[in-house]
């Protein structure tokens, strides 16, 4: 897929959506530099062509609820088409699992799990295995604290690419 022609003042308006979330019409065209009229018609049309999939709140989930995080490392007995298919919709569905990212190499999915013990984490695994989802072996890796976790910066990911 190609991506789309950005220039300096739509890098702007992303990295300000991205860091801060849904804004006013003001507090956007403040932060990126530009009148508020222009602004926001450049804002409709990013988002019109897919490029902000939506707006979240970077919460401390620990201080709310006690959770156990799990990285779980699947992979599949057999590697059709369909066996990804039917594994990756079965895991759209589960709200449990936070992040899934197919991988190439030695293991086929990379996930994130958050459970409210690790024992409500074990069901989620055995609900899974006993779905027949062909999952071949599981590793899991049990989250002891967070050390990063930010969205990329799109500014120098784009500077670097040369664009």
């Amino acid at each position: 897929m190609k991506p789309t022609a950005l220039d300096a003042a739509d890098i702007r308006i992303l990295s300000a959506v991205q860091q801060h979330g849904q804004l006013s019409k003001s507090e956007l065209s403040e932060l990126v530099g530009l009148s508020a009229t222009p602004c926001w018609a450049r804002f409709a049309r990013l988002k019109k062509a897919g490029l902000i999939r939506g707006y979240h709140a970077d919460l401390a989930l620990g201080k709310i609820v006690d959770v156990s995080k799990v990285v779980v490392t699947v992979s599949l007995k057999s590697h059709r088409k369909t066996d990804f298919d039917r594994f990756e919709m079965h895991i759209r569905n589960l709200h449990e699992v936070t992040e899934c990212v197919a991988t190439g190499g030695g293991m086929d999915y990379v996930m994130t799990v958050v459970t409210t013990s690790l024992s409500a984490f074990q069901t989620l695994m055995d609900d899974m295995l006993s779905q027949e989802l062909g999952i071949d072996r599981y590793m899991t890796y049990i989250v002891t604290r967070e050390v990063k976790s930010v969205q990329p910066n799109l500014a120098r990911l784009l500077a670097d690419s040369g664009k």
